[in-house]
């Protein structure tokens, strides 16, 4: 079966993309890592590393113009971006913006558009540095976002060992649930707007102070960041790391779900497992340093929600102590 995975390893193997001299860590983590600088003549020593990620935002993809307000969709076409640099501990310094859209939407949608995305410039402290415009059918945004790690700080996914402690942070399945909000409503107005789930989809927050705190004290192992689902990115980390984990299913700190849309197919044990687009930090602890995990960091909860172990199964458990095999099901393009 093809998948994202197969044919990012299909590029890999196809253009040269091995790591070493400049690229410190290349294809296959969050961001790549690039040798760093030194701050002026008298400088010894390498001070930071550059963290380089680029994203995609396409119409009929990633939002549906007739349901997500251009507002909303600026600010989150860079919020996205941004929480891969959140992911390597890293912070954010200037983006390139490339944007293709048709001629009809150079007025109102183009303006709210850049307010939305400008209010998450000003939020995250990142400054557009350049980019490209053309006209096109459709809207297609692509990003490339630029950070600044400590040398040698920037967190991969491959570092997690067996008796490491899983964490994650904030709730999980809370932008999935927006999104059904917004196919069962359309166009977010009034009170509908107000719904903590639907700002979630929205207008994400990437966890980039908890990243930088958590990768500058060195109290993580391995981080990736939830944006296509608990399930597939805790995968993509235990296959990094070459692990195995054990999930407490009734740890998650999954989203509460209304009785009405509980009745009509929603759970919120399925929306934390395999909802994509919340964009929080999933990290590996140390067990000896897991008691310097508080359990929230400047208002963002922190949940330990499991344990790595030796092998490479993923493993949910529920209540009463049964495995059962956790499947990879969030997002993926290709599948």
């Amino acid at each position: 079966m093809t998948t994202e995975a197969t044919l990012i390893e299909k590029i890999r193997r196809a253009i040269p993309s091995r790591a070493g001299g400049f690229l410190r860590l290349g294809i296959g983590d969050d961001a790549a890592v690039l040798r760093g600088f030194t701050r002026g003549r008298q400088a010894r020593g390498v001070l930071s590393d550059w963290v380089f990620t680029s994203d995609s935002f396409l119409e009929g993809v990633h939002f549906l113009p007739s349901r997500h307000p251009s507002r909303a969709v600026g600010y989150k076409a860079l919020a996205r971006a941004l929480s891969d640099i959140a992911a390597m501990g890293a912070v954010p310094r200037v983006f390139l913006l490339n944007l293709a859209f048709p001629q009809k939407l150079t007025g109102s949608w183009l303006d709210q558009f850049l307010e939305g995305m400008a209010r998450a410039a000003r939020n995250f402290r990142v400054v557009l540095a350049g980019g490209d415009i053309a006209q096109f059918p459709f809207v297609a945004i692509s990003l490339a976002v630029v950070g600044e790690v400590p040398t040698g700080k920037a967190v991969k996914r491959s570092g997690a060992r067996p008796g490491d402690l899983l964490f994650v942070s904030g709730t999980l399945g809370a932008a999935q649930l927006g999104l059904e909000l917004i196919l069962r409503h359309g166009k977010p107005t009034g009170s509908l707007l107000r719904s903590p789930a639907l700002r979630t989809h929205l207008f994400p927050n990437p966890r980039l102070e908890l990243g930088a705190w958590l990768a500058g004290r060195g109290l993580v192992s391995a981080m990736i960041d939830t944006s296509d689902g608990f399930s597939t990115d805790l995968a993509r980390l235990c296959q990094a790391s070459r692990v195995g984990v054990h999930v407490w299913a009734d740890r998650l700190p999954g989203v509460q779900v209304a009785p009405g849309l509980r009745r009509n197919g929603l759970s919120s044990l399925e929306l934390a497992l395999h909802g994509g687009e919340d964009y929080e930090l999933l990290f590996a602890v140390p067990s000896r340093l897991a008691r310097r995990i508080p359990s929230s960091h400047r208002g963002v909860r922190l949940t330990q929600v499991g344990e790595f172990v030796r092998g490479r199964e993923v493993r949910l458990i529920d209540s009463d102590d049964r495995a059962s095999k956790l499947a990879p099901r969030g997002w993926d393009h290709f599948r």
